[in-house]
C-alpha cells in the first residue's frame, strides 16, 4: 500500500502516510520444477494439473516438445539418449530461469534428472544410483555385494554364447533385457532348448529396439536370472536423505508364472499378512540404500514366497503408465506427493481407512491392429469401477508381450476390500471386446 494524495480547496494538508506500521513481508515466489518425460509418456497432463493445485511453476523437458507447446509452459529440448548431454541444455537453460527441483517420469529420464541436479546442486539421488537402477546387470552386482535378496544373475555378452553358460544355469530360469521396462523381453524358460530360443527372440528385440537407451553398450547384454516363485508385489515411496515413507503396498494378485510376465491388477491395501509386509517394506528400504537412492520417488517390484522376500528391481521414478490414478482414492494425488516433495513442501499425503483402489491394465490377447471396441458403457456401469480408459484409437497397432511395450488401456476401481476391488476389475474387463486385425509384419528368427 503505497500513499495517497488528498486534495483540499482551504489550503495546503500535510499529508499523513497510510503506510502500514508493519508491513507483511513479500511471499516467497512459487517453487519452480522441471518435469522429465519422453515425448510419449501418459502422465503429463496429470503433473500439470497438480502443479496449478500446489502452486507449483512447472517446466517441462521433453525430446519432443512441439506437441506439449498446448499446455502454454516454459520448455526445454531434452536428448534422453546421450545423459551427459540432456543434462547440459538442463544446466543452460536454468542459468536463465533458476530450478527447485527435477521430477524425472521414466528411467531414462532419471539418469538425465540426476545428472543435472549434480550441476544445478538440487536435491536427488546420485547419478550412479539412478543408473545403476536403469541398469539391472548393475543392478543385480549390487544387489548381491550388498546381501539384499534377488534373483542369481548371469550376464550375457551380445557376442556370448549362451550354450557355454549351460553348466551354470538353473532351470526354470527367465531371460531378460538388462534396460528394458514393463516385462518387454522378459521370458521364462523351463530347458536348455528353451534358453536358446528365448535368448534368439530377446536379441531380435534389442536389434530393432529404439530405446532412449540402445546408445549404452549395456543395452545388448542379457541377464539369465533364476526363476523366483511365489506372489509378486510393488512397493511405491519416496525417499528423503535415505529413508523411505512407502505411500502404497500393491498386491499384483495374477500369477505372474511365465513364460512372459505381463502385469495386469494392482490393488491395494496388500492382503499379505502383517509380517510379510513388514518384511517386504524392509527389503524394499535395503534395496533402495544399496543402490544409492537417496533422495526422490521410487517403486521397486519384489516377489513373496512364504518367509522369503526378494527384489525382482527398484526404479528411481514412482509408477508407470496412467497407474498413479489408482492413488487418488487411497494416498490422495500421486503427482502431488512427487511434485511436492521435490520442492521441499509438505507433501498433502493421508492415510485413508476402509478404502481399497486398484487398477487392471488390459492385457492384450495378441498382436494386432485395433479396428473395434465394445462394452465400454458396460463395462464402466459395473459397481465400484471408476474409470475406463482406452489407451489406443482405431488404426492403432499394438504388440503382445514379449515384444510389446504399451497396453490397450486401463480401469480403475475403488471399494470397501481389495477382494471387491479385485472382482469389480476382472467383472469390468469381461465386458470388453477389442477386434483386431493381424500385423502384417515379418516376425524374427525363433518365434
Amino acid at each position: 500500500m503505497g500513499f495517497r494524495v488528498v486534495r483540499s480547496t482551504i489550503g495546503p494538508r500535510k499529508l499523513r502516510d497510510r503506510t502500514p506500521m508493519n508491513p507483511s513481508p513479500p511471499e516467497p515466489p512459487p517453487k519452480r520444477l522441471l518435469l522429465l518425460f519422453p515425448a510419449q509418456s501418459y502422465r503429463v497432463e496429470a503433473y500439470v494439473n497438480a502443479a496449478r493445485r500446489l502452486g507449483v511453476s512447472l517446466v517441462l523437458g521433453t525430446d519432443l516438445p512441439g506437441p506439449f507447446a498446448r499446455y502454454g509452459l516454459p520448455m526445454v529440448s531434452v536428448d534422453f539418449r546421450h545423459p551427459e548431454a540432456g543434462a547440459a541444455s538442463i544446466e543452460t537453460a536454468a542459468a536463465a530461469t533458476p530450478l527447485d527441483g527435477i521430477v524425472p517420469t521414466n528411467e531414462s529420464s532419471a539418469v538425465v534428472a540426476a545428472l543435472a541436479a549434480e550441476r544445478l546442486r538440487l536435491p536427488h539421488a546420485a547419478a550412479s544410483a539412478a543408473y545403476a537402477a536403469r541398469n539391472k546387470r548393475r543392478m543385480r552386482a549390487i544387489f548381491a555385494e550388498a546381501g539384499v535378496p534377488s534373483p542369481r544373475a548371469i550376464a550375457l555378452g551380445p557376442n556370448d554364447d549362451p550354450q557355454d553358460l549351460l553348466r551354470d544355469v538353473v532351470f526354470p530360469c527367465v531371460v531378460k533385457p538388462t534396460m528394458l521396462t514393463g516385462s518387454q523381453g522378459v521370458i521364462r524358460a523351463d530347458d536348455p532348448a528353451g534358453l536358446l530360443a528365448a535368448v534368439r527372440r530377446v536379441r531380435g528385440i534389442l536389434a530393432r529396439h529404439a530405446s532412449d537407451a540402445s546408445s549404452d553398450p549395456d543395452f545388448y547384454h542379457l541377464l539369465i536370472e533364476d526363476y523366483l516363485p511365489g506372489r509378486e508385489v510393488a512397493v511405491e515411496g519416496t525417499v528423503t536423505r535415505g529413508e523411505l515413507r512407502v505411500l502404497a503396498l500393491f498386491d499384483k494378485p495374477d500369477d505372474l508364472v511365465g513364460p512372459y510376465f505381463e502385469e495386469t491388477l494392482y490393488v491395494t491395501p496388500s492382503r499379505l499378512p502383517a509380517q510379510s509386509q513388514a518384511a517386504v517394506i524392509d527389503v524394499a528400504a535395503r534395496a533402495a540404500r544399496a543402490v544409492g537412492l537417496s533422495h526422490g520417488p521410487v517403486h521397486a517390484e519384489l516377489r513373496v514366497d512364504g518367509p522369503r522376500v526378494a527384489v525382482v528391481e527398484i526404479a528411481a521414478r514412482s509408477i508407470g503408465g496412467l497407474c498413479s490414478r489408482a492413488f487418488e482414492q487411497v494416498t490422495g494425488s500421486l503427482e502431488d506427493i512427487v511434485l511436492s516433495h521435490a520442492a521441499g513442501l509438505c507433501a498433502p499425503h493421508r492415510e485413508a481407512t476402509g478404502v481399497a483402489a486398484g487398477v487392471m491394465m488390459m492385457p492384450i490377447p495378441r498382436s494386432g491392429v485395433l479396428r473395434k471396441v465394445t462394452g465400454i458403457e458396460a463395462a464402466r456401469a459395473v459397481a465400484g469401477i471408476e474409470e475406463v480408459t482406452v489407451a489406443i484409437a482405431p488404426g492403432d497397432s499394438i504388440r503382445a508381450l514379449p515384444e510389446g511395450s504399451s497396453y490397450l488401456g486401463f480401469i480403475f476401481a475403488r471399494g470397501t476390500s481389495p477382494a471387491e476391488v479385485e472382482r469389480s476389475l476382472r467383472a469390468s474387463f469381461a465386458e470388453l471386446t477389442f477386434e483386431l486385425s493381424p500385423l502384417l509384419e515379418l516376425l524374427p528368427e525363433g518365434i
